[in-house]
């Protein structure tokens, strides 16, 4: 399945009732079906653009399956099962093998920093515990854990049930040395959005975005005009939504991408605290971005 995986994955968000605060399915299905009708290749929740750090055992589950299942097999899932102690992780990996996910991935996590013994024994442990491939995720602004392209090549060298890397230190000399490392053989997925038209011609198989959340037909088709060989259109693309993806990560994903939402007229509650709703001239940045963004023609 690893090696069908590729082009525009896609994050949705976690929508919560706004009232309530609990885990609200219609705006999730409404948000699925705009993304896979557009032409996004897979849809990944539960990271950090799906607040699961911020839900409960129920509650992630309750999501893990609700995503999978609807998705209904239109495009492959790739279901973020990370958690701070490895029994955690080995529990949601199980669920996320149990409801039909085609993948998963996992972000070493800790209170205590982790050495290379301490993560390759957890990301081990729970890739080899399920018969799903495993994308390894590497995103040290958000974990404070740190892995070197050396160390991650050799993780999907030496465990079978790793078989993907994510990279999103915002490096592309990171991709490029995945890359060579490999000879090209292992599947690499960018994670930084400023990133997206360099890190396909650094050989990456796809783009890991909640950008799709908002503007999905334009992402998809930067996508497609990349992969037509067209890179000056897509950079004529990519100019255009690139004010997006900036003020998209200028605050919490899950901030910013519910706030577009409410803007596109779906309601996704608010993001769960500590997290905020973005403040006023975010708002105002975010609706102009948003308004330049989706002004992009796409071809039929």
């Amino acid at each position: 399945m690893s090696s069908t995986i590729k082009g525009i994955v896609a994050y949705p968000i976690t929508p919560f009732d706004r009232d309530t605060g609990a885990f609200d399915p219609k705006p999730l299905h409404t948000l699925l079906d705009s993304m896979i009708s557009s032409g996004v290749d897979a849809i990944a929740p539960l990271g950090s653009t799906g607040e699961s750090a911020y839900l409960d055992d129920a509650e992630w589950e309750s999501v893990a399956r609700e995503t999978v299942d609807y998705v209904d097999r239109r495009v492959p899932t790739v279901v973020g099962v990370s958690d701070l102690t490895t029994a955690g992780a080995l529990r949601r990996a199980s669920i996320a093998a149990d409801a039909g996910a085609d993948a998963m991935m996992i972000l070493p996590t800790s209170y205590w920093h982790l050495g290379e013994q301490e993560i390759r024994e957890h990301v081990s442990a729970v890739a080899d515990s399920v018969d799903i491939p495993t994308m390894i995720y590497n995103n040290p602004a958000t974990t404070g854990i740190d892995m070197s392209p050396e160390f991650l090549v050799d993780l999907v060298s030496t465990v079978d049930g790793i078989t993907m890397i994510k990279e999103s230190t915002g490096d592309i000399t990171r991709m490029n040395r995945i890359n060579e490392l490999s000879g090209g053989t292992i599947p690499f997925f960018n994670g930084s959005n400023p990133l997206a038209l360099q890190s396909f011609s650094a050989g990456a198989s796809g783009w890991c975005t909640a950008a799709p959340c908002l503007a999905p037909e334009q992402v998809v088709h930067f996508w497609r005009l990349l992969e037509s060989g067209d890179r000056s259109g897509a950079g004529a693309v990519f100019d255009k939504i690139e004010p997006l993806l900036k003020v998209l990560v200028s605050r919490g994903l899950p901030s910013t991408v519910k706030a577009g939402l409410e803007f596109l007229g779906v309601d996704a509650g608010l993001p769960r605290r500590p997290l905020l709703p973005l403040d006023d001239n975010t708002r105002t940045a975010l609706s102009d971005a948003l308004s330049v963004a989706r002004g992009v023609i796409v071809a039929s």
